[in-house]
């Protein structure tokens, strides 16, 4: 009896481990190709990030604040590049009025007031400004100086309305 009991528990403690050999191997491979997924999305990512961030090098070419040239330009003169960029800014919001049509942009409101919107300082000498009045929008692109003094003189050169279809 003693024989066969032993005999038993040896079957048991077999099958019992060829159990946990099997179930551990199913979460192994389980966890393996859930580990090569993750992977393979990661690589993914980077290659978009990559991507994204070659994207951005573009987009930031024509800007002040990125471009070294213009930069120097301004502070051969002695003039710091954020300050200009600061000046321009608020010289072009300013004159977003509650009742009347912003002075720079060369429209006058049909539907309410021309406000510009959005401005993009390209480089040491143009800029360009989005416009609307909630209707219409446009476009104006302006150059710009600095005097010795620190003046700052905008012109309107182009800008346009699109259509409203």
């Amino acid at each position: 009896m003693r024989k066969n009991l032993l005999l038993y528990l040896f079957i048991f403690s077999l099958l019992f481990t060829i159990f946990i050999y099997v179930n551990d191997k199913k979460i192994l491979d389980s966890r393996d190709a859930d580990i090569q997924e993750l992977k393979s999305e990661v690589e993914r990512l980077q290659f978009e990030n990559d991507s994204l961030a070659e994207l951005n090098e573009d987009v930031g070419y024509f800007s002040l604040l990125d471009n070294e040239d213009a930069m120097s330009y301004f502070e051969s003169m002695g003039v710091e590049a954020v300050k200009v960029s600061e000046a321009i800014e608020n010289e072009l919001m300013s004159q977003n009025k509650v009742d009347a049509d912003n002075s720079y942009v060369p429209f006058a409101g049909m539907e309410g007031d021309m406000r510009i919107n959005k401005i993009k300082i390209l480089n040491h000498k143009w800029v360009i400004a989005d416009f609307t009045d909630g209707k219409y929008w446009g476009e104006v692109f302006f150059t710009y100086e600095i005097d010795e003094k620190g003046k700052l003189d905008l012109t309107a050169e182009k800008s346009f309305l699109y259509p409203v279809n």
